[in-house]
């Protein structure tokens, strides 16, 4: 198996109860490309992305993280991170194989530690896609994945375990100690983080914008729409990306981002960044303070579809 079998993140899937505005919202607002759905499902890919879909929305009567989807760097990876699993009595919803979704490709699903499902694929065909033009304000791509836990530190081993993430750095509370660790699978600074919860759910998902300008233009249409802003516009410490944190119509958070910091893996060493300097939330200093209300509203509801599979 290769030594870092786990390349990137693919997509995330969502189940949600108001199906029709969730289709709207990332279709007509979000900036997102609809590229299939039967009525119940419904794929959406980022305009820049070669990825055959980035997020996936299905109707149900439970709201629940679906799965998050990450590529292997081939089928030995696949295979070889299967095995690992199983022998350690992670439960496996099914064995590598050939995948029946968009794109095709090789992989398997499981529950990590706390029961979400993950799968993991490789040799998925890649989607015609193109060059974000200047002061176009749509994704480029899905950027990372931030999961709610209220056991962040079993969570932070389990993966770093299994899947070989990297810790890169963690925020830090005078009471609470770690808030969140942001954890790596190739030099981009996170493809998925984790933050302290009372309960297991979505914390939010990041999209790429193509620089500043974009990402600024994007923010201000969604907020002159009358789309609730959760917190931002500003640039974080940890990661060193710009952020504007919205929910969609089904109280998930979503975020607009660029600038993500790509690090040199042979030299980085984690930092511990303490959340009483100012700088280490917003780093400009231009969002609304982060305070107990806002980081309420990103614990979205507890996942309801923990330990079951989804059936798509």
């Amino acid at each position: 198996m290769p030594d870092q079998p786990i390349t990137h993140l693919r997509h995330v899937d969502i189940a949600v109860q108001d199906y029709d505005k969730q289709v709207a919202f990332y279709e007509q607002q979000w900036g997102l490309t609809k590229v299939g759905s039967d009525g119940d499902v419904t794929y959406f890919a980022a305009e820049g992305s070669p990825e055959q879909y980035v997020v996936r929305v299905r109707r149900s009567q439970d709201k629940r993280l679906d799965l998050v989807s990450f590529g292997a760097a081939d089928r030995a990876a696949v295979d070889g991170l299967a095995t690992r699993l199983a022998t350690d009595g992670v439960k496996l919803v099914s064995e590598p194989d050939t995948l029946q979704t968009p794109g095709g490709g090789y992989g398997f699903r499981f529950f990590d530690v706390e029961g979400r499902t993950i799968e993991i694929s490789t040799e998925v065909a890649a989607r015609t896609h193109r060059r974000i033009e200047e002061r176009e304000d749509i994704p480029v791509r899905l950027s990372h994945v931030v999961l709610n836990s209220p056991e962040p530190e079993r969570m932070m081993a389990f993966y770093e375990k299994y899947l070989d993430f990297r810790l890169s750095d963690t925020n830090v509370h005078p009471q609470l100690g770690g808030i969140m660790w942001f954890l790596r699978c190739n030099p981009q600074h996170h493809s998925m983080a984790i933050a302290r919860c009372p309960h297991v759910s979505l914390h939010h998902a990041s999209f790429e914008m193509r620089g500043l300008e974009e990402y600024m233009r994007g923010s201000g249409r969604l907020m002159r729409d009358g789309i609730h802003k959760v917190w931002g516009p500003g640039r974080h410490r940890a990661g060193d990306n710009t952020f504007t944190y919205f929910h969609d119509p089904n109280g998930n958070t979503m975020e607009y981002t660029t600038e993500l910091e790509t690090l040199d893996e042979d030299t980085w060493h984690p930092h511990l960044y303490s959340t009483e300097d100012p700088e280490t939330s917003d780093v400009w200093g231009t969002s609304n303070p982060m305070n107990d209300f806002v980081s309420r509203e990103m614990f979205n509801d507890p996942d309801r579809g923990l330990f079951i599979a989804p059936p798509v």
